[in-house]
């Protein structure tokens, strides 16, 4: 519990030193050095500082009230943080420019100054538009065949629909669920698997928010993994309700799926994390894969890409994640791939692959840009000799 308070600490200081410095940068930036009056200037820095606030109500709202009351803070909350990370953006971008320009600018002064601050604004506001039209749209369909070594012919296009982050909660509600729920369905595949990430909230608020989830239907079952946000939110509660919503929790285990006279083995892990939340939570490859047979093949269910490494170790065949929402927000990508490794889509590592799926729903900002929602129907096929493989 101590490094998990350390862990905490230290990651909110930063965060909180971020979000002020960059608060300051923007409101000086956009509001005071463009001297639009004192009028404006008062108006607009008080609006600033009551969106500024909005990030912290909304963290306090989403574990004490219920989604329709926490909504009212988080939609202002959300769309303020997705227009602040573009404008900050755009100021870095521009004053990069002018920096390399020099002193040829600064004679202008205030003319600069408020052409600075138009160019962002526009472009800020056209990419978060953009983000929101494509945020909001229903997750695509991304189809993907995957050829295994150790496949079993007789399973050649054994389907399993694959969903993560979907982020139930004060911005996706049952309605989302519901509509998630209706295309996995109508996909009719073998195997379900929720890869992490289904809820932002505790039990007592979300019940009714992921009831759809119950009516999954696959002919071998509904499978689920922990993700941060799931513990965020109280995992072992969850974990109780997904069992009562019909799924099946891997927790650093594995299970056999028949089909026919064939068999593949199938195992799931706690999220990457897991452990900084007491006892008994974390990822545990050796012990999932435990016992195995090595000419079985493994399908492994992992929230968090950065589970991959310890996958290719012990000789998995593939591994299916979410957790980096390819970024979401372009170009966060960029930070996502410095820090995970792994962003979107498939990767292989010797006879080892992994496939990350953007995620099914959004966090935070309603906005993607370059970085659809998507649900991913994996058909799985047996390796074909002198077929050429990407590295």
């Amino acid at each position: 519990m101590l490094q998990r308070t350390l862990v905490i600490g230290a990651f909110a200081a930063i965060v909180s030193t971020l979000y002020l410095g960059g608060s300051r940068y923007l409101a000086s930036r956009l509001i005071f050095e463009p001297t639009l009056g004192a009028t404006w200037e008062t108006a607009l820095f008080g609006l600033f500082i009551v969106l500024a606030i909005t990030p912290l109500l909304q963290a306090i709202a989403e574990r004490t009230s219920p989604p329709r009351v926490s909504r009212f803070v988080a939609w202002p909350a959300n769309l303020f943080l997705g227009l602040a990370f573009y404008l900050l953006i755009g100021l870095f971008a521009v004053d990069g420019a002018l920096l390399l320009v020099g002193a040829a600018f600064d004679e202008l002064g205030l003319t600069v100054s408020r052409s600075r601050a138009l160019a962002v604004v526009g472009f800020a506001s056209i990419a978060a538009v953009a983000g929101m039209f494509s945020a909001l749209k229903p997750p695509r369909l991304n189809r993907q065949e995957i050829y295994l070594e150790r496949w079993p012919t007789p399973l050649d296009g054994f389907r399993i629909a694959l969903i993560s982050d979907i982020h139930i909660g004060s911005m996706l509600d049952a309605r989302f669920a519901r509509s998630i729920v209706e295309r996995v369905n109508a996909l009719e595949p073998d195997l379900i698997a929720v890869a992490g990430d289904l809820v932002d909230g505790p039990v007592k608020h979300l019940r009714d928010d992921v009831a759809p989830f119950a009516d999954l239907r696959a002919r071998h079952g509904v499978y689920f993994v922990t993700g941060n946000h799931d513990y965020y939110s109280g995992a072992d509660p969850w974990l109780v309700e997904v069992k009562r919503l019909g799924m099946k929790p891997l927790r650093n285990e594995r299970i056999t799926i028949r089909h026919g006279d064939a068999h593949f083995e199938l195992a799931g892990v706690d999220d990457h994390r897991g452990d900084l939340f007491g006892p008994g939570h974390g990822e545990d490859v050796p012990t999932a894969l435990a016992g195995r047979d090595p000419e079985d093949a493994v399908v492994l269910l992992a929230h968090d890409p950065s589970t991959f490494p310890a996958a290719v170790e012990a000789d998995v065949d593939l591994q299916l994640s979410g957790h980096t929402h390819g970024g979401q927000i372009w170009p966060f990508n960029l930070l996502v791939r410095a820090a995970v490794g792994f962003v979107a889509g498939h990767y292989r590592r010797g006879k080892s692959q992994l496939l990350v799926s953007c995620g099914t729903g959004y966090w935070g900002p309603p906005m993607r840009v370059r970085a659809p929602a998507e649900i991913i129907e994996v058909t799985l096929r047996p390796e074909r000799p002198g077929r050429t493989v990407a590295a």
